[in-house]
């Protein structure tokens, strides 16, 4: 499996924070984490890439940032733009963001709300979007930062933030969200404490903090392998070995959803690498059945549940979601996207509020695209998830873009013909 992507923005932010070269093995080499690297090439830090992978990073030091002197193209990755962005606002710089016609649809206010609040200064396009132009305050001021959404980039956007900022950052966590941020920082020596009281986060941060420079070594991505992971369920007499997947409790809830479905996903070797806990997945194929999904469990697969809508979908009986508000200002609306795409293939899908109710084939192929290709929307795992569909259809199903992917995951269609062979 490709590299995490999530840990591989964060290594490059990090590295180029810390104090001297700090080295990063496994990277996800994808468009959106070469937007991030070119971002921190553009305020000064200095990172290349040598012939057998590894990428060497010579930070600047927190508060060392220079200002841009162009716009930061952040693509189509939403994490870039969000992390950035905390990082930026304490360090009294300006800084232009502009993106692709999806990342300049999706939501920034989310995190223009606390970034102001510790004295950044914002100048965004409608709707609080892309373009957008923001200057740091210098000296920032600490807040304390109640979370009204489950959202891990909004989290480490405030505690980025905090980095530079006097006195004690704290950000107030209802649900908890993937935890790379809180794990890495203190892997590069920031003083950041957690605590949990009846199933509500605290998150401190102490600021102006010196980081150290660190060897990062990146986890296979859980979001990448969903993909095969639900290829090889559906298809009948699979046995696919994923190696090298991160299964950090925070990410890892897709597992145990299709485990509960029926799913036979074994972990092999389990290890720890670069302070995520990590295994190799052996996945075979499985007849599955319709659950009742949890929603408290969404933001641990909340980038997963358009290839699980093609479990779903020939999973035998109904499966149920709800509380996925956030699918909706996603890179897509994944619900609507969804929907529609699986139900152009031929399932059965009925759309509500917050959620999918899809009625599964009890293991029988989809019908596949015979009139039209599947609708995208620009959106990379709207394409790969319908890659998967296609895989159990009779006639196959056509996408109407897949360039899309290769902002996460660059070689997924020549594995998914290697492993579909």
């Amino acid at each position: 499996m490709p590299g995490d992507k999530s840990i591989s923005h964060r290594a490059l932010m990090f590295s180029a924070l810390a104090v001297g070269e700090s080295t990063a093995t496994g990277l996800l080499e994808g468009e959106d984490v070469m937007a991030t690297a070119a971002a921190m090439r553009a305020m000064g830090a200095d990172i290349t890439r040598d012939d057998e992978g590894t990428w060497r990073i010579h930070g600047v030091g927190v508060g060392g940032l220079l200002d841009p002197r162009q716009a930061l193209d952040m693509g189509n990755s939403g994490t870039s733009t969000r992390l950035l962005m905390g990082i930026i606002a304490s360090h009294g710089i300006k800084a232009t963001f502009t993106g692709d016609a999806s990342l300049s649809g999706r939501p920034m206010g989310r995190v223009i709300e606390p970034l102001s609040k510790m004295g950044a200064s914002f100048d965004a396009s409608d709707g609080g979007t892309l373009p957008l132009t923001m200057r740091g305050a210098l000296p920032a001021v600490p807040i304390e930062y109640r979370l009204p959404v489950a959202s891990a980039q909004v989290k480490s956007a405030v505690l980025l933030a905090g980095l530079n900022t006097p006195g004690i950052t704290t950000v107030i966590e209802p649900v908890p969200t993937r935890d790379h941020t809180e794990r890495m920082l203190k892997g590069f020596g920031a003083n950041l404490e957690a605590e949990e009281h009846y199933g509500v986060r605290s998150i401190r941060i102490h600021g102006e903090a010196d980081l150290q420079a660190q060897h990062v070594v990146v986890p296979g991505d859980p979001s990448s392998a969903a993909f095969f992971m639900v290829a090889a369920l559906l298809i009948e007499g699979s046995d696919l070995l994923l190696e090298n997947v991160g299964l950090n409790p925070t990410r890892a809830g897709l597992v145990q959803v299709l485990r509960d479905m029926g799913g036979k996903i074994e972990e092999v070797n389990p290890r720890e690498v670069g302070g995520e806990p990590v295994a190799d997945l052996r996945v075979r194929h499985s007849q599955l059945n319709g659950i009742d999904i949890d929603p408290a469990i969404a933001p641990s697969m909340i980038d997963e549940f358009p290839v699980l809508f093609v479990a779903a979908a020939l999973a035998k009986g109904t499966t149920r979601t709800s509380g996925l508000e956030e699918l909706r200002v996603k890179e897509s609306d994944r619900l609507s996207a969804m929907a529609s795409a699986l139900s152009v293939a031929g399932a059965s899908v009925a759309e509500t509020a917050d959620g999918l109710v899809i009625e599964g084939t009890a293991g029988e192929p989809l019908r596949g695209t015979q009139t039209k290709p599947i609708t995208t929307h620009l959106d990379h795992r709207i394409a790969m998830s319908m890659a998967v569909a296609g895989l159990a259809s009779k006639d196959g199903v056509e996408v109407d873009d897949t360039s899309p992917i290769a902002t996460s995951f660059p070689s997924f269609i020549e594995l998914l013909e290697g492993a579909a062979k």
